[in-house]
């Protein structure tokens, strides 16, 4: 699957240019006094996943559904493989894919019938609607339970034939809003797994998660969404390299004791440590260094942890620093989404 419908993009110098294959500029979205989006900016390039990440709330799910023309924006402008969503949205739902928070499959039809009928509601030409549906559901590993109604399914194949669904039409670019919420780990990552071959094969893929690991695992490129606003633009490894490579965590047996820990640290390091409860939290770009230091330090005042943890940062420490919180925990498939 190759990027299409877009015309063609040229330099000033006359040289071929990458077109994006998704742009979103100063992109606002107001739902009465709520303003839900804030000027955003970014683009996505083609065959490429990019993730949206951001706590409940943050405004992921509405920029989903403009981009995929469900919604108009208030201000702003967005296009998918150079056609504007707004304008030209008719031409837009025909090169998109999209799974949504929700399962959009019948439960009381097959898996089977359920492609099937997504391949006539999208004109897919009728000769190709029964192979198309058969290779999806070998593909999804739902063969064995094509022909069962999808209500006997468990959340994790309900959740594959969702995205199979999605993808009946063979679009370049596919939208996946929070696809694995609510599956277990190894549903997760079989459906990892599936997200990873449909870029190999050119997909465009935008993905909406609160799942840290996620987006660290498989975007190429991550905006950081917080309050309608963008707070961050960059790839994972870039944006865990603002930490430092090394999280040390001290749990120091109660919030007290913690409480004065930190404050013999305070400014002995180069950054100050956060407390959480009866732990330390400090990032350092030298790991072995900086706990050597902080273990002297902490006995020096007869303050000794009850354990030490040394780990590579994380998105979700990105997420701490640049909000001053964490991500919520995973909302429960039947919450109701980011819009109001």
């Amino acid at each position: 699957m190759r990027p299409t419908g877009g015309a063609a993009v040229t330099s000033s110098e006359g040289q071929p240019v990458e077109q994006a294959a998704i742009s979103v500029t100063a992109l606002s979205k107001h739902f009465g006094s709520v303003l839900a989006l804030d000027r955003i900016d970014f683009e996505v390039r083609p065959g490429a996943v990019f993730g949206l990440l951001g706590p409940n709330g943050a405004g992921k799910t509405t920029v989903i559904r403009i981009l995929t023309t469900i919604l108009r924006p208030s201000a702003g402008h967005a296009e998918v493989l150079g056609h504007d969503v707004v304008r030209e949205a008719g031409v837009v739902r025909r090169l998109i894919g999209l799974a949504g928070q929700y399962a959009a499959v019948d439960p009381n039809l097959t898996g089977r019938e359920n492609l099937r009928l997504i391949g006539r509601l999208t004109q897919l030409p009728r000769a190709r609607i029964r192979p198309r549906a058969a290779a999806l559901l070998e593909r999804f590993d739902l063969a064995a339970a094509a022909d069962r109604p999808v209500r006997t399914y468990s959340g994790g194949m309900r959740r594959r034939l969702d995205v199979a669904a999605a993808l009946v039409p063979e679009p370049p670019v596919l939208f996946l809003d929070e696809p694995t919420t609510g599956l277990d780990p190894q549903s997760r990552n079989a459906l990892w797994e599936l997200i990873r071959e449909l870029v190999g094969d050119g997909t465009t893929v935008l993905l909406t998660t609160q799942y840290l690991e996620e987006a660290d695992r498989l975007a190429e490129r991550v905006v950081v969404v917080n309050e309608g606003r963008i707070i961050a633009d960059d790839s994972p490894a870039a944006l865990k390299a603002r930490l430092g490579n090394t999280v040390i965590e001290l749990g120091m047996g109660d919030p007290a004791r913690a409480a004065r820990a930190a404050a013999a640290l305070d400014g002995r390091l180069a950054q100050a440590p956060e407390v959480e409860g009866a732990r330390l939290r400090l990032t350092s770009p030298d790991g072995s260094e900086a706990l050597l230091d902080v273990l002297h330090l902490l006995e020096t005042g007869g303050l000794v942890p009850r354990t030490v943890a040394v780990r590579e940062s994380s998105l979700d420490d990105v997420f701490l620093a640049l909000t001053g919180h964490r991500t919520d925990p995973p909302a429960d498939p039947a919450a109701a989404g980011d819009a109001p």
